[in-house]
């Protein structure tokens, strides 16, 4: 086990307990692992799978960086690619219930960095040990009032030296904070993702 630099990456899918509680079993259980499947696919950037969360993706890289604008890119796709793969789903279900799907189901993605991230083998997959995969998924739980969004922490804000906003030409940056009684503060920075929603 030896710890090193990490990106974190997590893909979430909003609106999953109001979206299983208003359809039918047969449509949810098609939809949610589609939607994850969709999301893996989409990864461009060399980003690793460390666990499906039920309504989530948690990605990893270790070593160099992608560049700012890669990552922003790369979040773009996964979201874009998110409701292009929703509105095929819509046409190849005939229930009436498959055209709330994009009025329910959504997409935040989470970016974080730690310095000191170690992974151990369980079985089949890769688990990721150390106290920022504990913060990446603490910044989940955040009052940010948008349902779709990018949300960069500080700490992944701080490895990139560049005009975040010249990256960012749809939305700009805004500032907020998680508070965690173990972490304490948590800075970060967020996008809101749907001006890009596909019409």
């Amino acid at each position: 086990m030896n710890p090193k630099p990490t990106l974190l990456c997590i893909p979430d899918i909003s609106g999953f307990t109001e979206f299983m509680s208003k359809v039918d079993f047969d449509l949810g259980s098609k939809v949610i692992p589609s939607l994850l499947n969709n999301i893996i696919y989409s990864n461009n950037i060399g980003l690793k799978i460390s666990e499906i969360e039920g309504d989530a993706v948690l990605f990893y890289k270790q070593g160099k960086l992608p560049s700012f604008d890669d990552l922003i890119n790369q979040c773009k796709k996964f979201y874009t690619d998110f409701y292009f793969h929703i509105d095929e789903l819509i046409k190849k279900e005939d229930s009436a219930r498959a055209k709330d799907i994009p009025k329910i189901l959504g997409l935040k993605i989470i970016l974080h960095f730690g310095e000191e991230i170690a992974h151990v083998k369980v079985g089949k997959h890769i688990k990721l040990i150390g106290e920022d995969v504990i913060t990446a998924h603490k910044l989940l739980k955040n009052d940010i009032a948008k349902n779709e969004y990018i949300l960069l922490s500080e700490k992944l804000l701080a490895q990139f030296n560049e005009n975040f906003n010249e990256v960012i030409s749809w939305e700009k940056l805004h500032n907020d904070v998680v508070y965690d009684e173990h972490v304490g503060e948590i800075r970060l920075q967020y996008i809101d993702l749907s001006p890009l929603k596909p019409v």
